[in-house]
């Protein structure tokens, strides 16, 4: 009789990183049939050229496996768009690594950049992939919080947070959740303590394009001094409305990228052939689309915002991303995971808990939601919402 085997352990690098929250709020929306007005996906796909391009590229044979660093025309498209958007002069040769999203780029940059024992500045809330590849590279991080309900960065506590054994910052912005566009000010203020203690700062830029009203991005690199220590990530998927493409970017100096493209190779080596071109027409021949993206989104979150308050569930009206966010405290709720459990039942809607994204207690009661859907689910959604009993 053969022996049974033991169950697998789950090894330690992995210990306490549950399942990402977005995917279980999106199972929860498709079993509840509810409104998903949680995880970021747009409703409408990106321009009709760009998805030809596409379509093209099967057709010609773009089929096998695309170089590791990226195919030239996407480089080359990234070079030019960091040079015309914010007038930084790339090598797509050495300066650009295509990577499988922003995620793969976060992963890739932490995995290449990091020894375990390394700490990490990070700030909080932040996207549940930074804590999790943070651990897995055996790094410590060092959150530094964006407090409700203004939501700003203190260059003060990006400083007392770094230690002797601090060796990066990793930011987001436009910020996911709280949709804060950093300033001037405060990118000054990080850039400082990064060059007065030498760090690197690896910046997640996926929003860059969509900020409203007067707020405008500025990457930390423009910063002077800044170039030689930023590793930058960014992506196609929210700026463009093709997020299942996963098609990302890393840029930076030669040796940051050079180390993005060593872990690179050893997680996917290269993805998504036929969309890379794509992505070099969206880049090249729709240079307005994420303009006319972000004009029509600052709609949606005046029609969000608006309707949330109606709802008693009042919300800042965010400058970037596609996300505002509640604070449900005074509903009586335990927690924002217990409110959004309850959500679906309750009102036929699903959000998104946030305090899953804090190392604090600080996102304790608040709730995340997205404005990337039409007006016809967000109205929809916001309908519910009013006519529901929403307290505890």
């Amino acid at each position: 009789m053969a022996a049974q085997r033991q169950p697998v352990v789950r090894p330690s690098r992995f210990e306490g990183i549950e399942p990402t929250i977005f995917s279980q709020m999106s199972a929860l929306a498709v079993r509840s049939g509810a409104v998903n007005l949680g995880q970021g996906f747009p409703d409408v796909d990106g321009p009709a050229s760009v998805l030809e391009a596409a379509a093209s590229a099967l057709r010609q044979g773009a089929n096998q496996y695309a170089p590791g660093i990226g195919v030239p025309a996407l480089r080359a498209a990234v070079a030019e768009h960091q040079r015309r958007h914010y007038g930084l002069e790339i090598d797509p040769d050495t300066q650009v690594c295509v990577t499988t999203g922003a995620t793969e780029g976060v992963a890739a940059a932490l995995l290449g950049l990091l020894e375990p024992g390394d700490e990490v500045v990070v700030v909080e809330p932040y996207y549940d992939s930074y804590p999790a590849m943070l651990q897995v590279a055996g790094a410590v991080r060092r959150p530094v919080t964006l407090r409700a309900p203004d939501f700003r960065l203190d260059p003060d506590e990006v400083r007392a947070a770094v230690t002797p054994r601090t060796k990066a910052i990793l930011l987001n912005s436009p910020h996911n959740p709280s949709g804060t566009v950093l300033t001037r000010e405060e990118l000054e203020g990080v850039a400082a303590v990064a060059i007065e203690r030498d760090l690197i700062v690896v910046t997640d830029e996926v929003y860059e394009h969509l900020t409203f009203d007067e707020h405008l991005h500025m990457p930390i690199a423009t910063l002077p001094g800044m170039f030689e220590r930023t590793l930058t990530l960014s992506s196609l998927g929210k700026s463009y409305s093709l997020t299942g493409w996963k098609v990302g970017w890393a840029t930076g100096p030669v040796d940051l990228v050079a180390q993005v493209l060593d872990a690179k190779q050893w997680l996917t080596f290269t993805s998504g052939s036929p969309l890379q071109p794509a992505a070099a027409v969206a880049l090249s021949e729709e240079p307005d689309w994420p303009a006319s993206l972000a004009a029509d989104l600052r709609i949606r979150r005046d029609l969000l915002c608006s309707g949330l308050a109606e709802a008693g569930l009042p919300a800042r009206t965010p400058e970037g991303t596609c996300f505002a966010t509640t604070d449900i405290a005074h509903l009586g709720w335990r927690d924002g995971l217990e409110f959004c459990l309850a959500l679906p039942e309750r009102a036929g809607v699903v959000a998104v808990p946030l305090q899953g994204f804090y190392d604090s207690d600080a996102g304790r009661h608040l709730v995340r939601w997205a404005f990337c859907k039409t007006p016809e689910v967000i109205r929809d959604g916001l309908d519910r919402l009013r006519t529901a009993d929403l307290e505890r």
